[in-house]
């Protein structure tokens, strides 16, 4: 049964035919002269009992519309009868959508009840709130993974991005995130899993209900089979859904959207279905526009906070992709994952060179906690600018400083690794969430030259630097008893 219904059901709505179709959009003529307006409802009759919701985009003339369907149009004729509601899309919202997945336009997904007759219901559209009612975003929110914490600190009821090409962990870390904030964050979630392959929600459904999260989210799925229409509009219902609480009950909300670039690549699409000249790399003209426009609403007001983690596809590992400098360009948090760091098992795959935050300041975080930043920066930067020289000649070839800043660097990467309770079931390793004052207590160790003659491995994928030193000594004792050994003798053949 089709949920996005007019604001008003007794209102008055203009009657149409649909005059062509082209996939999915659709050319509806009306009789009336006041034409829907753009970004208003429309129901098309499709034949038999079925119902298709379309949105209007443009307006063709004085009578006729183009409309983007966000469901199939499989089956559909001209001469079709269309209404229009008189508003836009309204999906529903409230406490009856919390433990529920459901489509673009609030249909349940999940196999469970239907939802009730008189759930509360708002506009999918609405403008973002005033600049004066906006609250600033400068506490941290902590989330145990030591590169993220130490070098890109996200902000309670700001936006972060992970950047990443295929297969360099996006998923599995927006995934980690979720996990790691199940018991120290007791607010809302609500997951947008914008054009999602459906292994990747199911998975992500039988993980929230095995980590007891499930009650206080909201999933909304646009799968990667559906029409473009439905795949564009995926992340303005959940944001409609985060804005009900965070307006209307005064919770706190965590938005998480996966993946955000094929908002972009959906928006494409229309664009291109809608006869719209493309612009640069072929991207739609309006991508600064559309962007923006959800963007721009995920703000927190008063003392209530929408905090935003969204995983962002970069296509080819172009970084100057225009989608993505447009995407980066909203964002106080850039995580920036490294197909390198990934080939080398350094996991997280997060750069911490190219990773940034606006929050990595002395008046937010302290002073103790930037400089140790930075210098973990520095001696990981000056590493790589040393890596040339050492594939060609060898590190045995550098001088004694280099030699120990190179030490150091490999140590302060392999510290910067974490297992992951999300990646447990396949690595047998249990996770490990560390506390920011341990990440900063063992980064300042190994800059202060205290591992130094540690092996690489004893920080290699640990928590803490106690359990690293732990590490360090159980190699230790293992390795004396085969350095004290008798040689073996050797029998002639």
């Amino acid at each position: 049964m089709l949920t996005a219904l007019p604001d008003d059901p007794a209102a008055p709505s203009a009657r149409g035919r649909v005059t062509a179709v082209r996939g999915a959009v659709l050319d509806i003529a009306f009789d009336e002269t006041a034409l829907p307006r753009v970004d208003e409802a429309l129901t098309v009759q499709a034949d038999g009992a079925g119902t298709i919701l379309a949105e209007v985009q443009a307006h063709l003339d004085a009578r006729t519309v183009r409309a983007l369907a966000l469901q199939s149009t499989a089956g559909l004729r001209r001469g079709a009868a269309a209404r229009a509601h008189g508003g836009p899309i309204a999906v529903p919202v409230g406490d009856a959508m919390l433990g529920r997945l459901i489509d673009v336009t609030g249909t349940p997904g999940d196999r469970g009840t239907p939802l009730p007759a008189d759930v509360p219901r708002r506009p999918m559209h609405r403008e973002p709130p005033p600049l004066s009612a906006q609250g600033a975003a400068t506490e941290i929110f902590a989330t145990g993974i030591k590169v993220i914490d130490l070098l890109a600190p996200l902000a309670q009821g700001g936006k972060a991005a992970m950047f990443g090409g295929a297969g360099v962990g996006k998923t599995v870390l927006v995934m980690e995130l979720i996990h790691a904030m199940v018991e120290r964050y007791q607010g809302i979630s609500v997951f947008a899993g914008v054009g999602e392959r459906s292994r990747e929600g199911h998975e992500m459904l039988l993980e929230m209900r095995g980590s007891g999260v499930l009650p206080r989210t909201v999933l909304v799925y646009g799968q990667m089979n559906e029409p473009p229409g439905a795949r564009w509009r995926v992340p303005l219902t959940a944001l409609t859904i985060a804005e009900y609480f965070r307006d209307e009950r005064h919770q706190n909300v965590l938005l998480l959207m996966d993946n955000i670039f094929r908002f972009v690549q959906a928006g494409a699409e229309v664009s291109g279905l809608l006869g719209r000249l493309p612009s640069r790399v072929g991207y739609q003209p309006t991508l600064a526009s559309e962007v923006a426009a959800l963007q721009e609403r995920i703000v927190s007001v008063g003392q209530v906070s929408v905090t935003a983690i969204e995983a962002v596809y970069v296509p080819a590992d172009d970084f100057t992709d225009p989608a993505v400098t447009t995407i980066a360009a909203h964002v106080d948090s850039m995580v920036v994952l490294s197909r390198t760091m990934a080939a080398e098992g350094m996991y997280p795959a997060i750069d911490p060179i190219a990773s940034s935050s606006i929050l990595l300041d002395p008046l937010v975080v302290g002073a103790e906690h930037t400089a140790v930043a930075t210098e973990v920066r520095q001696v990981i930067e000056h590493y790589r600018e040393l890596q040339d020289v050492i594939s060609l000649l060898g590190v045995e070839e550098l001088g004694a400083d280099d030699r120990r800043i190179v030490g150091r660097a490999r140590r302060l990467q392999r510290f910067l690794t974490q297992p992951f309770a999300v990646t447990e079931a396949f690595t047998g390793v249990p996770g490990r969430a560390v506390p920011v004052a341990d990440t900063l207590a063992g980064c300042r160790a190994i800059l202060a030259g205290e591992c130094d003659d540690w092996q690489e491995s004893s920080l290699y994928m640990v928590g803490t630097l106690d359990e690293a030193r732990e590490k360090e000594r159980q190699q230790a004792e293992a390795a004396r008893p085969r350095a004290g050994a008798a040689p073996a003798s050797r029998t002639p053949s």
